[in-house]
């Protein structure tokens, strides 16, 4: 069997896997063990907190400093209320796209990397090469933030990083951070009839929400002169709202799930600094004088680096070697890659597919890209030998 038909075959086991973020990977990750230890790979895997999921992570060749990682993640977004034309957990191949849910983002390159693991193996001498997948990048990127605090206790720090994210094989050198939140509002239930005796959850949040499009508007005006990023400013978003329980029922509690992505760690401040004041000084004061114990609580879902284009990447230069490509991007689509930066490795962003497709009905991936992926790691061959 011929790579392109190997990884076809391993991408539709991986598809079959229904691996959506708010299930287990546990299955998918014994079956990724497994090729991977058939590649003469030795295999960690490190369970969740929950324990319902797991990281991967492994390695080929000497136990030293450095090397070459490919990384990826193993979750998936639902299919819930989606329109797909087949089943999103069976690959189908028409009109040279393999369809399937997490197809593009992004078992296409776990398939891919995979499928290399034992031509690269066969090649490894002086640098280890090694492979991480990792849970819940989709609501967070928790499992790579697990996966990174585990590798620095154990001192292990690979040279440079190659996330295969859904680029279209672009070199990504860049992108905004990703910081998800939801805040909670705990009011005083009451009849509708007396709306001045208790304090209405919803009414507050949509005060809240107000706010934050305030805030958007004014991060509009934040873009750094020489920004890059599409759009340039930092953005936010109100992702999800609920709350209440009936018509003639003063709401008792509510959600807002939001996030913003910012361009500088600066945004970051300004943004919660705001929030901060507009809770202590308007909403708590007006919410506690009619309730003592009414609430407002914000959960982090996820807070993940941005990556920061630096002059000297070691990975931007060794993918540009292996694709012959001479410029490197900006995306605003957060990923796994600022946390391996974090760690002091080097990390691009560059994998098969197009982001365009990811997270919709009948995603795909395209073969041609996924020969395209096949074609830049068989060059890592050369890379691992001396």
């Amino acid at each position: 069997m011929d790579r392109l038909h190997r990884a076809k075959a391993l991408l539709a086991d991986l598809i079959a896997f229904p691996s959506v973020s708010a299930d287990s990977n546990l299955d998918l990750i014994a079956y990724v063990a497994h090729v991977l230890e058939e590649a003469g790979a030795r295999v960690d895997i490190s369970p969740s907190p929950c324990g319902t999921k797991a990281n991967l992570f492994a390695t080929i060749g000497p136990d030293v400093a450095g090397g070459i990682l490919l990384s990826g993640h193993s979750d998936v977004v639902p299919v819930t209320d989606q329109d797909w034309t087949s089943d999103p957990f069976q690959m189908v191949e028409r009109d040279g796209k393999l369809f399937g849910r997490g197809a593009c983002d992004m078992k296409g390159f776990l398939a891919a990397m995979l499928t290399m693991a034992p031509v690269l193996g066969a090649q490894v001498r002086d640098r280890p090469l090694h492979f991480a997948i990792t849970y819940d990048e989709e609501v967070g990127c928790l499992g790579a933030q697990h996966l990174v605090e585990r590798l620095q206790k154990q001192g292990v720090k690979p040279s440079v990083a190659i996330i295969g994210e859904p680029t279209m094989m672009r070199i990504i050198e860049g992108h905004k951070g990703c910081h998800e939140y939801t805040t909670r509002f705990v009011g005083l239930p009451g009849h509708s009839s007396q709306p001045d005796k208790g304090v209405n959850a919803v009414e507050y949040a949509a005060r809240f929400m107000n706010h934050l499009l305030q805030i958007k508007d004014q991060l509009r005006g934040m873009a750094p002169a020489d920004s890059r990023f599409d759009p340039p400013w930092p953005t936010l978003n109100i992702g999800e709202i609920s709350g209440g329980v009936a018509h003639n029922v003063i709401a008792p509690t509510a959600t807002v799930a939001w996030e913003m992505r910012p361009v500088h760690p600066t945004d970051v401040q300004f943004v919660w600094e705001s929030i901060d004041r507009f809770f202590t000084q308007d909403l708590l004061p007006a919410m506690q004088a009619i309730s003592p114990d009414a609430v407002i609580e914000t959960e982090v879902i996820g807070e993940a680096a941005a990556l920061v284009p630096t002059a000297d990447n070691a990975a931007r230069e060794l993918v540009a070697s292996l694709t012959g490509q001479n410029t490197a991007s900006l995306v605003s689509f957060g990923t796994e890659a600022g946390i391996f930066q974090a760690l002091g490795t080097h990390a691009v962003v560059c994998g098969p597919g197009s982001i365009e497709q990811a997270h919709k009905a009948d995603e795909f991936l395209a073969v041609d890209q996924l020969a395209d992926c096949l074609e830049m790691l068989d060059g890592l061959g050369a890379r691992l030998n001396g």
